[in-house]
């Protein structure tokens, strides 16, 4: 199934902890407007349920999350949400061992082990990726004096892979035949924790340039050399106080960082700025993967779409489609269903986020409907 574009995708800002009381009613059965569904409500309100929640996971939702806690927290009372950006592999982490009643992740869960543990804690189910959000992976850079770097995905590759050591290399001379490029040392940063940005951004090098990228992809960097930060604010923190510096971050922490970002060449051979168009036409080629009511997505990194920006990631929740404790299970579904809802999805736009296309925030409000 392909997307359709909706909205810009811009800032996507770190939330560390939330503890926000959320919606509810004095009954644990979600209680529904008389305009919404039970899944999610209307521009009337909200489904409510009382109970808690503790979730964890990718940070670049938190600020999402953030703005949907509240939200729901405005139209009811009696029910309390705890969110923690500790990032994707922390979520899954969390979410498998029973410590999360559902995790956010960058990237859908992997096939063998991770998806094993997931499905072995959903007693008689299976764990579902449902997408939420869609965010762009800036290149930011720090390099006195260049401006508008461009890169082919094989120099991109070679630079993360160590290959390519310095920015007067050939191969990125050749990107940038108008450039003065230094004799400056690269130092390439990368996420040291487990991440599911790390995990999109690998899979988008193995795609376009598997000679030059061999290392696979996944959720902890695997290639050898450069410079290891936790989390999006470490490693843009770090490309900002060290000349020199390159590395993969969400598009807001680029901004909030004032960082230069580097044009990436696409499947027509292009190099493209990120901007919320150019992600978005991107996205207009992913696809729905999963089965049933799991809905995996897979992205077209050699997109050869005119003006798109190849780097992007989509965000999950991850939770059981059977199992869910019962006390918790009918406020698992009206809050999801409210962040999946049209209202949930509008608040994306003033975030900066990119809201679901219609034709896959129908199908992820079936799945919530389903869950038991």
């Amino acid at each position: 199934m392909n997307l359709k574009r909706h909205g810009l995708i811009a800032g996507i800002a770190l939330t560390a902890t939330l503890a926000l009381a959320a919606c509810g009613s004095d009954n644990n059965e979600p209680s529904t407007p008389s305009t919404g569904g039970a899944s999610g409500g209307t521009a009337a309100g909200p489904a409510c349920a009382s109970g808690s929640l503790t979730a964890q996971g990718s940070t670049a939702q938190a600020n999402a999350m953030a703005e949907w806690v509240k939200a729901y927290q405005q139209k009811c009372s009696g029910a309390q949400i705890n969110y923690q950006g500790t990032a994707s592999g922390a979520g899954i982490t969390a979410f498998q061992g029973g410590t999360a009643d559902f995790a956010g992740s960058d990237s859908a869960l992997k096939d063998g082990d991770e998806v094993t543990k997931a499905n072995a804690r959903c007693a008689g189910g299976e764990a579902l990726n449902l997408p939420m959000v869609t965010g762009p992976i800036a290149i930011a850079y720090n390099l006195d004096g260049v401006k508008d770097l461009q890169l082919k995905p094989e120099t991109l590759a070679k630079i993360f892979s160590g290959a390519v050591k310095t920015w007067d290399d050939a191969a990125i001379k050749a990107d940038n035949p108008n450039a003065t490029l230094p004799s400056t040392p690269i130092l390439a940063v990368h996420r040291g924790d487990s991440s599911g940005t790390t995990d999109n951004f690998t899979k988008y090098l193995g795609a376009v340039a598997p000679s030059a990228w061999t290392f696979g992809n996944d959720k902890v960097w695997k290639a050898p050399g450069g410079q290891g930060e936790q989390k999006s604010d470490g490693v843009a923190a770090a490309i900002k106080r060290s000349a020199g510096a390159i590395g993969y971050v969400e598009l807001s922490f680029a901004k909030t960082n004032s960082l230069a970002m580097a044009k990436v060449q696409n499947g027509a051979g292009e190099f493209t700025a990120l901007t919320g168009e150019s992600a978005g036409k991107t996205i207009e080629g992913a696809k729905i993967t999963g089965t049933g009511d799991d809905l995996k997505m897979s992205i077209d990194y050699k997109t050869s779409t005119a003006g798109a920006y190849p780097i992007v990631l989509v965000t999950y929740e991850i939770v059981c489609s059977k199992g869910n404790q019962a006390d918790k299970l009918p406020l698992l579904k009206a809050f999801l269903g409210y962040t999946v809802s049209t209202d949930g999805q509008a608040t994306l736009d003033k975030l900066g986020y990119a809201p679901l296309p219609e034709s896959v925030r129908s199908k992820v409000e079936a799945s919530i409907k389903n869950l038991a």
